[in-house]
């Protein structure tokens, strides 16, 4: 058993896969869900949770991504490329999302004591358990010309496979991570590149939106030279979490998170018809 980060060290675990609800299951149902959970484990009513989810062709804007100069011909660009486009409520700026994209959402408590980094710590020490068999080289700092980048980024040999970011909903923390599984990393930077070339231009603006290098990006069979499936990974996921806890719960929203989820997903739906409202 590996020296675990304490907020890793819990049972039973709750995990819930969203990895094959397929292309009509949308980003914005998945942010609401987390803060549903956010807010059930926060509260003591469900155990820590691992969620697993995949969105096909969708570009997750950052709220600062919505104030580009531009953003509708920017917008326009990307479901020109055959993307949906929503606007997340966590943190960070643009990424995007298709099938061979895992994402990772790690819900804890007690985010009102925890500090900030811990759950980021965890993620990371995750992430790199996750894939120990394979490499021992994930690094965990910025890579600035990435999209959106950050001080959690995950790369190998200067290359970025993953992007991690933390929304905190009442007692309850949803850290989440996007996982470049398959395909090319350096397509899904030049897609970003062209979006930030359209959407800002040559225009000064108060935010400092990033200068993409396609080429520090890359997917985890890219890096490592194997081929890997999203299903793959899953399995993975929950072998490793079973291994550390001996106690896998299964189960789905139930009761008030119902309740909370319906809440939020409206939440969700109305702040992007106001975020997109002219485009």
């Amino acid at each position: 058993m590996p020296d675990l980060h304490p907020l890793l060290k819990t049972t039973p675990y709750r995990f819930i896969d969203q990895s094959t609800l397929g292309p009509e299951f949308s980003a914005l149902q998945s942010f609401a869900m987390d803060d549903a959970l956010s807010m059930s484990v926060g509260q003591g009513s469900s155990p820590t949770t691992a969620r697993l989810w995949v969105h096909h062709n969708t570009v997750v804007l950052g709220i600062p991504d919505a104030r580009l100069p531009y953003i509708t011909e920017g917008v326009n660009y990307l479901k020109s490329q055959g993307y949906q486009v929503v606007i997340r409520n966590s943190g960070g700026l643009g990424v995007v999302l298709d099938d061979g994209v895992l994402n990772v959402s790690l819900i804890f408590s007690d985010s009102k004591t925890v500090n900030i980094h811990e759950g980021y710590d965890a993620m990371v020490q995750f992430v790199r358990y996750l894939f120990r068999d394979y490499t021992n080289r994930i690094k965990a700092f910025e890579i600035t010309q990435s999209y959106c980048p950050g001080t959690y980024d995950l790369s190998i040999d200067g290359k970025k496979f993953a992007g991690i970011s933390q929304r905190r909903v009442k007692n309850g923390s949803a850290v989440q991570v996007y996982l470049d599984i398959t395909g090319s990393g350096s397509e899904r930077g030049r897609l970003m590149r062209d979006f930030y070339t359209i959407a800002k231009r040559e225009e000064i603006t108060r935010f400092d939106y990033p200068d993409i290098d396609p080429d520090v990006m890359a997917s985890l069979n890219e890096l490592l030279n194997v081929e890997l499936s999203v299903t793959q990974v899953r399995n993975m996921i929950l072998t490793t979490l079973h291994d550390w806890s001996g106690n896998i719960s299964m189960q789905q929203l139930d009761g008030q998170e119902i309740e909370w989820f319906h809440k939020r997903f409206e939440q969700m739906i109305d702040r992007n018809k106001k975020a997109l409202a002219s485009l």
